[in-house]
């Protein structure tokens, strides 16, 4: 069937579309996280910026496209039929990874993922290959696979990962040290001098990693190679020229500039080297192909020496791709989740924490506190002071710009991040040193934001934590693009006729299923039925916002409460879970405004103290009420779990009586706080009695049945546990009633 490789080829023409719209996705934080981080200029500036960079980077590519033809193996030792299924398997495993990583929301490397998935099926190829012939063996592999380049691209990986740590480190710490959190005023004074060194580095990134190995690089290589110091040292004066005079006569600073252009800088060495790795494979497959089909030759007999020669730019398909990676920029709503994740592990401040924190975490930062305390003792008293002036924040007191809508860094950092990651990028394309744009960019930040001191005490241990998970990740999709590709490879070439539209079909429905996860997690990431923190700092605010977040909680404190009752009755393991889950993202959302006491009592009015009394036992009432329910809810789903025999039809009489009554309960108490009469909530509190003395009729006729009939241990003490966990629940709930109705009376 002839035709089966046209179909592959169209079919990689697809993939290559799908790959580009996964991989921007991924690699976006690789020039958005500083610009957005900061805050330092409007999100749809920064989007604009960085798709221009996309865009003109992607239309001056072409020159690593020589990767995905001969970079990994040696294409001469290879047919037609062998690199279409290699090529094949490569972009099939290549998505669902890079999509894989974005539905988590961690960066990874699309040069490492794609260099890996080539490996990866080539090697599996060349086994096959190896194991048909009778004069050769496994040593024979290196005639087939570039190993030298894999020698290279590990030890990149793992120098790429400490020099951008060590290096972005030791530039935020000198910088901060010379510009202190009081920046503005020093950068009036010295930032030309700043603004010319960090532009200088930045554009000169540009033309040695943006545009080296592009078409155009040959027009200006006489004028850059061998000039680098003149260019260097003019760059510096022209740019501390305009530097001055952009903050002479605008009166805003330089900062703003050298983050706009390192996020072009960025987007453009991105789009024009890393779009190797979303279309360099279909290109190469289109190429293949071209050179075969008017061949006339059998494709197991057409030898692939065709792709040792140097191929000839596509502009039109540059474009095209460069406008599909813009379009994916605004869009893709896993650009911004990888984006959070790098974000949220540089805030300067304290915020929610993403990551928990493990052995080796809590492992790294005793060890660096105890290295820390051995540097104290050997740097005099007077120079300690001196440097924990510079690192001093202006305004200890917290205060609302610390709310997770606040910028998580300044601009000093952001321009740091920047600025070292283009410097460190430059260098090692001049010594021709394999790299990933992310790997830098990524630990840039991180070593940044230690030097800042943003990894305090409070957060260290959750920081590490996610550092760790992300080059876990780095490692992981190394070996699964291996392993995964190899697989795939084997499969197509085991039967190309039936295994391809398996695995293309396979991957739709993969691609729609985290698409759809993806978008389930945003949206209850912003659910309106959630916990809402509080945001005014008066007493009557505060009494007036706990009302919404009150009837918010009695009313999924009723649902869940009847959903376990009845799940319990009808042995429903479904409904029990669901059950579960719904108290732990009470529990969660009740913990992160606990969370929040400390920003939420800094910012109270002088005279709104008193608020904040009222707001802690507000939450502690909220606790116990869900701690009740997550005992209830456990409880129960454990037992039906575990196939115990199913409550006696007395029991499930009785507790639904009890359903009954605390339905009506709290139904009344959300339709007070709904309605704010809450005057009404006097009667709420006089039935109090009422409800308990129910509860403890129920305990009672149980204690009866356990002496006279009871046969099952494990009913009677689910049973017991409800009843005297309900207790519990109705307690809390008005204790809390009993609160805010003597707080409302006050006001």
């Amino acid at each position: 069937m002839d035709n089966i490789y046209l179909l592959m080829l169209v079919a990689l023409t697809i993939l290559a579309v799908l790959d580009i719209v996964v991989g921007v996705s991924n690699d976006a934080i690789n020039f958005l996280n500083s610009a957005i981080g900061s805050k330092a200029l409007p999100v749809k500036t920064i989007m604009i910026v960085a798709s221009l960079g996309i865009f003109v980077g992607a239309v001056y590519s072409s020159g690593l496209m020589e990767v995905a033809r001969k970079g990994i193996f040696i294409p001469s030792q290879f047919n037609f039929e062998e690199i279409m299924v290699i090529f094949m398997a490569v972009m099939i495993t290549d998505i669902l990874l890079l999509d894989f990583f974005n539905t988590l929301g961690l960066p990874t490397s699309t040069t490492v993922s794609i260099v890996f998935n080539l490996f990866g099926a080539a090697i599996v190829m060349s086994l096959i290959k190896i194991s048909a012939s009778d004069s050769q063996t496994i040593a024979d592999l290196g005639q087939y696979i570039n190993t030298k380049k894999a020698i290279e691209i590990i030890t990149g990986i793992f120098l790429s990962v400490f020099i951008a740590f060590s290096v972005g480190a030791l530039v935020q710490w000198i910088s901060r040290l010379i510009f202190t959190f009081q920046y503005e005023k020093k950068i009036k004074n010295f930032g030309a001098l700043f603004g010319g060194v960090a532009l200088t580095a930045i554009l000169y990134f540009i033309f040695m990693k943006g545009l080296k190995g592009t078409p155009y690089y040959k027009d200006m290589k006489g004028f850059i190679e061998g000039n680098e110091i003149v260019i260097i040292i003019g760059g510096f004066v022209l740019f501390t020229l305009i530097s001055f005079l952009f903050q002479k006569i605008t009166k805003k600073s330089i900062l703003l500039v050298v983050i706009a252009v390192g996020t072009f800088g960025l987007a453009l060495a991105f789009s024009g080297n890393d779009l190797v790795n979303f279309i360099g494979v279909p290109m190469a497959a289109y190429h293949s192909y071209e050179a075969w089909s008017g061949s006339g030759i059998d494709p197991a007999l057409f030898s692939m020496e065709v792709l040792d020669k140097k191929m000839p730019a596509q502009p039109f398909l540059l474009f095209i791709a460069g406008g599909i990676m813009v379009v994916t920029l605004w869009f893709s709503k896993k650009a911004k989740t990888v984006a959070e994740t790098e974000i949220s592990l540089s805030r300067q401040g304290e915020g929610r924490e993403k990551f928990e924190p493990n052995m080796l975490s809590r492992g790294i930062v005793k060890a660096t506190s105890w290295l820390s305390g051995g540097v104290s003792m050997i740097i005099p008293v007077k120079t300690q002071a001196k440097i924990n002036a510079s690192f001093h924040k202006p305004n200890d007191a917290i205060t609302a710009e610390q709310h997770p809508d606040a910028p998580a860094f300044d601009m000093i950092r952001a321009s740091v991040n920047l600025m070292v990651a283009g410097v460190l990028i430059s260098i090692a394309t001049a010594m021709k040193l394999p790299l990933s744009t992310t790997y830098v960019t990524f630990m840039v930040a991180m070593g940044a934001s230690l030097a800042d001191r943003a990894w305090g005490r409070e957060s260290a241990v959750y920081r590490v934590a996610g550092v760790l998970n992300v080059i876990g990740g780095w490692f992981f999709t190394a070996f699964a693009a291996l392993i995964a590709a190899g697989t795939v490879a084997f499969l197509i070439h085991w039967n190309k006729e039936v295994m391809i539209p398996i695995l293309l079909l396979l991957t739709a429905i993969l691609l729609v299923r985290n698409y759809l996860a993806h978008k389930k997690k945003s949206n209850s990431s912003i659910d309106p039925k959630s916990l809402k923190k509080h945001e005014s700092s008066t007493v009557q605010g505060i009494i007036t916002e706990s009302a919404d977040n009150i009837s918010n909680v009695v009313s999924r404190t009723n649902k869940i409460y009847t959903d376990v009752l009845k799940g319990l009755a009808k042995e429903d393991t479904k409904t029990l879970k669901k059950s579960k889950k719904g108290v732990e993202k009470l529990d969660q959302e009740i913990e992160e405004l606990r969370d929040n006491v400390f920003y939420f009592i800094k910012n109270l009015d002088e005279t709104s103290v008193r608020g904040s009394n009222f707001y802690i036992t507000i939450l502690a009432y909220l606790t116990d009420v869900a701690q009740s329910l997550e005992f209830i809810s456990k409880k129960s789903y454990k037992h039906i779990n575990n196939e115990h025999k199913k409550l006696r039809y007395n029991q499930i009489k009785d507790l639904q009586e009890v359903d009954d009554s605390l339905t009506s309960l709290l139904t009344e108490i959300e339709e007070i706080f709904n309605s704010r009469k809450f005057d009404r909530i006097s009667y709420v509190l006089s039935r109090k009695e009422e409800t308990l003395g129910l509860l403890s009729t129920k305990i009672h006729a149980q204690i009866k049945r356990t002496r006279n009939e009871e046969s099952s241990p494990k009913n009677t003490t689910l049973y017991f546990n409800i009843l005297l966990e309900t207790k519990d629940l109705v307690t809390g709930i008005m204790n809390l009633m009993d609160e805010y109705y003597s707080s409302y009376k006050k006001e």
